[in-house]
């Protein structure tokens, strides 16, 4: 069996040791992992094709098993790409199509080519994207969004190109609103221009394990209809956004782990706001949709409809803004870095396809703005920090003193939230978590160590205060 894959094909492994195979079939290349279904298909269907007959399951399973040997101690290392990939400063994305072809994106122009240098490989429930069109407009996108406010276009255009990037970090997108307020729709539109998928949207993974299945067989993470997030899926998501590792154990017999490192760009909606975490919400966009009016409604049938015909119009105008951004990208210089920083000079970078210098930076630092204040208001304890130095200049003392008060303030106004801390130590990392926060609208917060023993002192100080005796 080995000569039918030298005739048709080569070998390769990746950095953690899987190994794949590019076959030519029909005359174009695909590549898929020597133990998956797809290639002991191929096998099986070359080994009848030059005898006649029907490859024996021992046969079937030696050849694997010396395919694999040689693929990942004969053959080069090659990185595999889920989606999107990047290869000597160009783009690359997979259109996941019977053809395999892919689209370059370079930045003088891009492209539909066949046999790119990056590798990718199909999971199970990808769909194509449409063959992209040149000459498109991105207000082609516009009427089949919910946003009524300019900046939350923008802010979306923004995200949908992050997520044609292959490096992190990717903003999260959070979607509010109430019933009919096309929160799923517009879910799936972003999911359609970016990674279509069999199940486009879906709901929240279990665990840690089942959400590093599913990062893993999926560019984009869609989770409909949450009514909240767990504090342990915060910090996922977080490692998600940013570029993380997670680690399972392969099986739950014995301590062998299974590595997962990934960024992926995720998309989060629900009735409520679901993010209350300051750390989460400082990687998102926030998006609140309005109800769509019944003289507005349109029909699912003739909506996608309409959708399909200008779906490759849209994903070229998207396309040229990423080649826009390649070009411009080494002389963005922004006045200040947000968090997520790497994104929003990639923004600034497109923009100049869509709109003015300086568009973007607007939009998103207006989104934050408000996102801060919605996380503070939702954040009792950091409303109770910002209540606190609404009547003094600084505040310092140990944990046990700031907890001392607030269980007295607690008392005194009949307030008690499930999301408290109750422990000097608990409020010691939630003050951790709230700072960025806490000091956008003017109170910083530090830790150190004074006096011989070396006690843990927190002082909280406002800076509009230190602004006005100077």
């Amino acid at each position: 069996m080995l000569s039918l894959l030298r005739a048709s094909g080569s070998l390769f492994h990746t950095a953690a040791g899987v190994a794949y195979a590019d076959l030519i079939i029909d005359g174009h290349r695909e590549t898929w992992a020597v133990r998956s279904r797809q290639f002991r298909t191929w096998l099986r269907g070359r080994y009848y094709e030059e005898t006649g007959c029907a490859a024996n399951l021992a046969a079937i399973a030696s050849a694997l098993d010396l395919l694999e040997a040689k693929a990942q101690f004969d053959a080069p290392e090659r990185e595999i790409n889920l989606r999107v990939a990047v290869h000597q400063g160009s783009v690359y994305l997979d259109l996941a199509d019977k053809a395999w072809q892919c689209i370059e994106i370079n930045a003088e122009d891009w492209r539909v080519i066949s046999a790119p240098p990056a590798r990718f490989r199909r999971t199970a429930g990808m769909l194509p994207l449409p063959v992209p069109q040149k000459g498109g407009s991105v207000d082609l996108l516009r009427p089949f969004l919910n946003v009524s406010r300019g900046n939350d276009f923008i802010l979306v255009v923004a995200w949908l190109l992050a997520a044609l990037r292959p490096r992190e970090p990717y903003p999260l997108l959070a979607i509010a609103g109430e019933q009919g307020s096309a929160k799923t729709t517009l879910t799936r539109v972003l999911r359609a221009l970016t990674d279509p998928n069999v199940a486009p949207v879906r709901a929240l993974s279990r665990d840690d394990r089942e959400l590093m299945i599913t990062a893993n067989n999926g560019h984009v993470l869609a989770f409909d209809n949450l009514s909240g997030l767990p504090a342990s899926f915060s910090d996922s998501f977080c490692r998600l956004a940013s570029g993380g590792s997670f680690a399972v154990r392969r099986l739950y017999t014995n301590d062998e782990e299974v590595l997962f490192q990934a960024a992926r760009p995720i998309i989060l909606n629900g009735i409520e706001d679901v993010i209350s975490r300051p750390d989460l919400a400082d990687r998102a966009i926030f998006l609140a949709l309005s109800s769509v009016a019944d003289e507005q409604r349109r029909s699912e049938s003739e909506f996608w409809r309409e959708f399909e015909i200008a779906r490759p119009a849209i994903l070229g105008a998207l396309l040229d803004a990423s080649s826009c951004g390649l070009r411009k990208l080494s002389s963005v210089r922004l006045a200040s870095l947000p968090r997520m920083a790497d994104f929003a000079v990639w923004a600034s970078a497109c923009e100049g396809a869509f709109w003015p210098r300086g568009t973007f930076m607007q939009a998103y630092r207006e989104n934050r703005r408000s996102v801060i204040e919605d996380v503070i208001d939702g954040d009792p304890f950091a409303a109770y920090v910002r209540h606190l130095m609404t009547s003094r200049r600084s505040w310092t003392g140990t944990a046990s003193d700031l907890f001392g008060a607030v269980e007295t303030f607690c008392q005194n106004s009949s307030i008690w939230a499930a999301t408290w801390p109750r422990t000097p130590r608990a409020l010691a990392g939630r003050l951790r978590r709230s700072q960025a926060f806490l000091r956008t609208i003017g109170i910083q917060i530090a830790f150190s160590r004074e006096g011989h023993a070396g006690n843990r002192t927190i002082r909280i100080w406002s800076t509009a205060a230190e602004q006005d005796a100077a």
